[in-house]
């Protein structure tokens, strides 16, 4: 049963950083697509980063030079640090891996709050 649990979410204030996992079971995520989404209140969801199996980043407009998602393949797990956090980040992030047969699986997400 594949599992994708998100975690490091939290308050921040505008500036601030976070780091958010993704940890994996029962897929390998060096054998997916890798990405980071996230949903604000009343919006739709955001696709905010991807890594791909020979680890290409791509990153929406508005994150690009603030966050890095990065991928721990000893740990089966993925990382997206946010740096210079902006009231306009806050939503649930939400993690999913996409393999090759395109099946796409989802964690539950992590709320992450940035206070002005």
């Amino acid at each position: 049963q594949v599992q994708l649990v998100e975690s490091g979410g939290g308050l921040v204030q505008a500036g601030g950083s976070l780091r958010l996992s993704c940890a994996a079971s029962g897929i390998i995520v060096s054998n997916n697509v890798m990405a980071w989404y996230r949903q604000a209140p009343g919006k739709q969801r955001e696709l905010v980063a991807t890594i791909t199996r020979i680890e290409l980043r791509n990153y929406a407009e508005s994150v690009k030079g603030r966050f890095t998602i990065a991928r721990d393949d000893a740990n089966n797990t993925v990382y997206l640090q946010m740096n210079s956090l902006k009231p306009e980040d806050t939503a649930v992030y939400l993690c999913s891996a996409a393999n090759v047969v395109g099946a796409t699986y989802w964690g539950k997400g992590t709320l992450v709050t940035v206070s002005s």
